[in-house]
């Protein structure tokens, strides 16, 4: 249940006689009702840190049962957290994922079709709300949602995004960059385009940064939400691009293929999934390095949990930490993301607010990419824009019932980072089923991923499961049509809205039979 003092109109007189039975009960795990400012009494708004890891995959986390893993810190927070264990990463690349993330709505609502375009800023965002009811922001990290071509990633026409409606709302601190992925002696931006630089070791270094705005906010007058967008576990896994301390936890630790790995490429890979040979020669020496990083992730999000609690914070804090998508690592013969399997779409999504969430508790509700949106304002009571697409879910998140969605809509519109036509797959997952059809050639795949958590046997050729198979096409269409989605090909998104990310819905739905 949400914790009473939490409401700032309560009478001054009345939060003290709340604070003094509180205590007089040894009641300790609800947060103080008010703090004392130079001003006056603290409005009791609760706070908001949400960390997000770039490529890190549920099943590599050891609270999830990776017994590889190192991770003591984010097992910790599961232990102090809600976990919602169907939690979906709705299109499982960087920019799609950032889009639907701020402003709750699907790619093919954002534009946000494939990376390395950019963001039209005509959308409200998470940030835009919080500012207008007096939350500060800080963003520190990656953005992905500006560069405007592919590569030249390095150079501040595509890395640095200036102050303005291009930051979505994130109008307080910025320390931020569009992307790359080497860790060391890296760079950011803050209001200009000098690249200010980062040294050591990135990830460390960002959450130092969080350390520091952590404090300042919790001196100031205003609630907060910070957002931590680290790079890490993503590739390269280079043994250069890791601190030696961590990868030497792993150095002799041996890793072998995954059980549904396949030697030859999934002929739906775009570019960026194929395997060479050289490299599926290195996949178990990659897997030292992602475990690597993990592990210092962890270490990271270790330090700002103590920062949170030393603050004390820890009381009136939403504290999140999450990941975009996951990685596949040959399996189903393909590397990175992109695609409706499970290494790609299932992600830690830990939550935390003593008092408030159960601790330790899990929830099974598939949490879309898109739902995360309503579900944060409405846990801050906060308004949820009229055109946000994903559903508020929070009556999960304070271990209540509520509409559930019947499965998490994915979209997949193309290549990872060209205008690729032949990779567009749309996709459902309930808490037991996956189902996937793909544009080209209208191939379905039906996984039932409790009997078979590697999805290695399509139920789509069984005849038994048509019933199954024709229910996931009606539930498909009827989502599709909801949100205007026609199931085009990548390049037809260059051609129509590339510019300003207007459908132009004169279009009918490609029937999925």
């Amino acid at each position: 249940m949400k914790c009473p003092y939490c409401t700032p109109t309560i009478p001054f007189s009345i939060l003290t006689s709340r604070m003094e039975s509180n205590y007089d009960r040894g009641n300790t795990s609800l947060h103080t009702p008010y703090v004392f400012r130079q001003q006056g009494v603290m409005d009791l708004k609760p706070n908001l840190v949400y960390v997000f890891a770039d490529q890190l995959r549920l099943s590599s986390c050891g609270f999830a049962g990776d017994s590889k893993a190192i991770t003591p810190n984010i097992d910790r927070l599961a232990t102090e957290s809600l976990s919602f264990s169907n939690a979906i990463s709705g299109h499982p690349v960087c920019a799609p994922y950032r889009a639907t993330l701020f402003t709750g709505k699907y790619t093919t609502s954002t534009g946000m079709v494939i990376n390395e375009i950019r963001m039209n800023p005509n959308h409200r965002s998470i940030a835009h709300v919080l500012h207008e009811h007096d939350y500060d922001t800080a963003y520190i990290g990656k953005w992905h949602l500006w560069a405007n071509e592919l590569g030249h990633h390095y150079e501040p026409r595509n890395s640095f995004i200036p102050p303005g409606e291009h930051r979505l709302g994130f109008d307080g601190f910025w320390a931020a960059y569009n992307f790359h992925h080497e860790y060391y002696n890296m760079y950011y931006h803050t209001d200009t385009e000098a690249k200010i630089p980062m040294e050591g070791y990135e990830p460390d270094g960002q959450t130092s940064m969080a350390i520091e705005q952590l404090k300042e906010k919790a001196a100031g007058q205003k609630p907060f939400a910070m957002f931590l967008s680290l790079g890490t576990p993503h590739d390269p896994w280079d043994i250069s691009n890791v601190p030696p301390e961590y990868y030497e936890k792993f150095k002799d630790v041996e890793f072998s293929l995954p059980p549904n790995y396949l030697e030859h490429n999934d002929p739906y890979a775009d570019n960026w999934a194929k395997l060479r040979p050289e490299e599926r020669e290195r996949i178990t020496d990659w897997l030292k390095v992602y475990y690597a990083m993990t592990a210092n992730l962890d270490w990271n999000v270790g330090r700002l949990m103590q920062a949170v609690d030393e603050l004390g914070l820890r009381d009136n804090t939403i504290f999140i930490f999450t990941s975009d998508h996951g990685e596949l690592f040959g399996a189903h013969g393909r590397k990175g993301k992109n695609i409706f399997y499970e290494e790609a779409v299932r992600i830690p999504f830990l939550l935390r607010w003593p008092g408030h969430v159960p601790q330790g508790g899990e929830s099974d509700v598939c949490l879309n990419t898109c739902d995360i949106m309503p579900t944060l304002l409405s846990m801050l009571e906060l308004p949820v824009p009229a055109e946000v697409e994903g559903m508020d879910l929070s009556p999960f998140a304070f271990g209540e019932k509520g509409e559930e969605p019947e499965a998490a809509f994915l979209q997949g519109t193309g290549a990872t980072a060209n205008w690729s036509d032949g990779h567009e797959w749309r996709a459902l997952r309930s808490k037991r089923f996956t189902y996937a059809v793909y544009r080209a050639d209208k191939k379905e795949l039906l996984f039932d991923n409790i009997a078979d958590p590697f999805q290695m046997n399509n139920l789509a050729e069984c005849p038994d499961f048509e019933p199954v198979i024709s229910g996931f096409r009606t539930m498909l269409e009827k989502k599709m049509n909801e949100i205007g989605d026609t199931f085009e090909s990548c390049s037809w998104y260059r051609e129509h809205w590339t510019e300003d990310r207007i459908i132009l819905r004169t279009a009918t739905l490609n029937p999925i039979k």
